[in-house]
């Protein structure tokens, strides 16, 4: 399944890991694509790579760093001109220790990366976009936006938001009517750069470090699994590594009467 002919997939964090298997996937499908990372040379690189096997395709190329927050609305901006048809927010990073441990300027850069911009990026689409038929936008969370795990806490703190957000999101449009639909997609470990930048060091080994994982081009076809079905979640199990395609698993008010009244 496809969107819209001719519309474009917009793709965060396309410079490396799952956002970078991700575009090769929606150009597999013949999605003209718009990547969104700070690495110009990886993402250049990426580009003639689609357009070698795909040279009918459109590959615009954004370079910016969305953990500024005055970059956000102006990328958004700078692409809600084009046919946009999909929206995948990969960009994100975490980080390994305590609470205590963690460095306030990286914590903060996480928070605005893996919260506020996703946040604001996703209002934005919906806004412009909730109507057009067969549009999605998918944001990508973690099994750690399910659960919480050690060392972890404030990265899982910000994917329990992307989670909660993006499953509400989706419970607003269809309540809604929109032709829209939100949807969480949670991978467990995936060997991408996340290791070496959650640790900061240069190497990480995966098979020293996890019993199993998922390679970034496994989970890209998650990912696309999620895009084709009609549920909301498609979620990582941590332990097994099967994946899950479900409804939204967060407890929801609906229709209770302590909601505010309009």
């Amino acid at each position: 399944m496809m969107g819209n002919k001719g519309s474009y997939t917009v793709i965060t964090g396309a410079s490396s890991g799952l956002g970078y298997e991700a575009a090769k996937a929606f150009a597999g499908r013949g999605s003209n694509l718009i990547l969104a990372a700070r690495r110009k040379d990886r993402m250049e690189d990426l580009r003639r790579e689609i357009l070698e096997e795909h040279p009918a395709l459109d590959v615009a190329v954004k370079v910016v760093d969305l953990s500024v927050p005055e970059n956000v609305v102006h990328f958004y901006e700078d692409v809600k001109g084009y046919p946009l048809g999909t929206w995948v927010n990969s960009a994100g990073f975490g980080n390994y220790g305590s609470v205590g441990s963690e460095k306030p300027g990286k914590l903060g850069r996480m928070l605005r990366l893996n919260v506020e911009a996703l946040a604001i990026l996703s209002s934005l689409f919906v806004r412009d976009f909730k109507n057009v038929c067969g549009a999605q936008l998918i944001n990508v969370s973690s099994c750690g936006g399910y659960t919480v795990v050690p060392d972890a806490v404030a990265y899982c703190g910000t994917k329990f938001f992307v989670s909660a957000f993006t499953e509400g999101l989706d419970l607003e449009l269809k309540k809604e009517g929109a032709k829209m639909r939100a949807k969480v997609f949670a991978p467990a470990a995936t060997r991408t750069e996340f290791g070496k930048a959650a640790n900061d060091v240069r190497e990480y080994d995966y098979d020293r470090m996890f019993g199993k994982y998922h390679t970034a081009a496994q989970a890209a076809a998650l990912l696309l699994e999620l895009y084709d079905s009609e549920k909301t979640v498609g979620l990582v199990d941590r332990e097994d590594f099967s994946f899950i395609l479900c409804e939204p698993r967060f407890p929801y008010a609906g229709e209770s009467r302590c909601n505010q009244k309009k």
